[in-house]
């Protein structure tokens, strides 16, 4: 039960700015500050909308243009608030992004091709404006947000008026899940094997030989072979960059030219070359190996969680102790294998919004069912063997006080914070050079934009 504009504003930090085809430029509707909105933006938007809500939400080009302007207004206010988003960041998420489309389309070049863009340098350019506009907006109502709570009663209240109004949300059939991990790791030969082969590309790099080639030839990162970030190992970093603790500590340990030893991360073995100190600010080219795991060790793995269903089945043990005595996941050991759902936090999955692969593997399994022993893989190039057990299973329901708590809560807490997103929007308003176009005049917004 959140309003359409909440969604409307999710939706629009998730689409950017495509459309199915790149649309010609056309006449500017409205200016916020220094931004502007194009005829183009708002039926594009709209189009979005309606599909990636398969046609529930429907929306007039007045209301779209209003959801517009008020990220816009974010936006504005960010830059004028000295929010702070770094180069790095941008870059990362741009890498990720291109990465999933490329997965969808089949190569970077049909995303380009696809898009209309030039090359893949003006797709970077393009998306970089928009990844960067994302994260002011994103930051700019998290500052604006960042007090706001509920408290239980309020949470009642919440429930109990869309109980008197008949308006209490429908849930869909959720399960909680608990699972048992048993990772296959490389031998100690291969482990051996991957630090002398970067000892001996740091002792060649040391010696003269070009770095950026090596990297093309042998790292493991999955950007190496890119123009942008990542290309030829090459990335910019600060101590707030998206990368992990192990990596950063390394890189800010070095001089400007030196290469460090073999070290290593959740996603294999570097080395490291500090190329250029600037301030804060570290350019580095890294290699990235991943050890092979041999199929004798996965298949290990396999034959020990076999063993561990068996025994489970029989009652000779509880599943909660074969976690404690075989799984080697931390997150869910300590939890005796609950996997917590990252969206909502609580143990709860929506069978239908779930990820589709695990979804596969769980949706037709009843309650106190097993899954075979199935592979896994992380994006950091762990791989593993699991069982997931289906805890309990529940039927689409109408909303429950007691039962789905935390979701009225989550919802109560996102209705006030939309509340201040308004008041906030409603003040900034006055202050803020806005101008309409003649055509829009005629729209009924809610808040005075026109400034009558």
């Amino acid at each position: 039960m959140i309003k359409k504009g909440f969604v409307i504003t999710f939706l629009l930090l998730s689409i950017g700015l495509f459309s199915q085809e790149r649309v010609k430029i056309d006449g500017v509707v409205v200016v916020v500050g220094k931004n502007i909105v194009l005829d183009s933006d708002i039926e594009k938007f709209k189009q979005e909308i309606e599909r990636q809500s398969e046609g529930k939400i429907q929306i007039s080009d007045c209301e779209m243009l209003e959801e517009i302007m008020i990220q816009k207004l974010l936006s504005h206010h960010a830059v004028i608030d000295s929010v702070v988003v770094e180069e790095s960041e941008i870059a990362q998420q741009v890498d990720r992004t291109i990465g999933s489309f490329a997965q969808q389309l089949g190569s970077v070049e049909k995303v380009i091709e696809f898009y209309g863009f030039n090359d893949e340098d003006d797709l970077r350019k393009e998306l970089s404006e928009i990844q960067r506009e994302q994260f002011l907006i994103q930051r700019e109502r998290e500052g604006i947000v960042a007090e706001v709570d509920v408290t239980p009663d309020e949470v009642r209240t919440y429930f109990n008026n869309l109980k008197d109004e008949d308006l209490l949300p429908e849930f869909g059939a959720e399960i909680e899940l608990s699972q048992i991990v048993i990772y296959a790791e490389p031998t100690e030969e291969e482990i051996k094997r991957v630090k002398d082969k970067l000892l001996k590309m740091k002792a060649d790099i040391e010696g003269g030989a070009n770095m950026n080639m090596k990297a093309i030839l042998n790292s493991d990162d999955p950007a190496v072979a890119s123009k942008g970030s990542g290309g030829g190992g090459f990335y910019t970093i600060t101590r707030e960059s998206g990368f992990v603790k192990e990596f950063k500590e390394v890189a800010f340990s070095l001089d400007e030219g030196q290469v460090s030893d073999p070290f290593k991360t959740d996603f294999g073995y570097h080395i490291i070359k500090v190329e250029k100190i600037k301030g804060q600010q570290i350019d580095l080219r890294h290699i990235l190996i991943q050890p092979n795991i041999n199929t004798e060790k996965l298949n290990e793995a396999k034959r020990v969680l076999e063993k561990v269903k068996t025994d489970i089945i029989a009652g000779t043990i509880t599943f909660e102790d074969a976690v404690k005595e075989f799984s080697e996941e931390d997150a869910t050991k300590t939890n005796k294998g609950i996997i917590i759902n990252p969206n909502s936090g609580d143990s709860r999955f929506e069978l239908t919004r779930m990820d589709p692969t695990l979804y596969q593997r769980v949706a037709n399994l009843k309650g106190g069912e097993m899954t075979d022993p199935f592979f896994d893989e992380t994006r950091e190039g762990e791989k593993m063997f699991k069982i997931i057990l289906l805890k309990s299973k529940s039927e689409a329901h109408t909303a429950d006080f007691v039962k789905d708590y935390v979701k009225i809560q989550q919802l109560a807490k996102q209705k006030k914070q939309e509340e201040e997103i308004e008041d906030w929007a409603a003040d900034k308003i006055k202050d803020t050079y806005i101008k309409i176009n003649e055509d829009y005049k005629y729209c009924d917004f809610n808040k005075n934009w026109k400034k009558d």
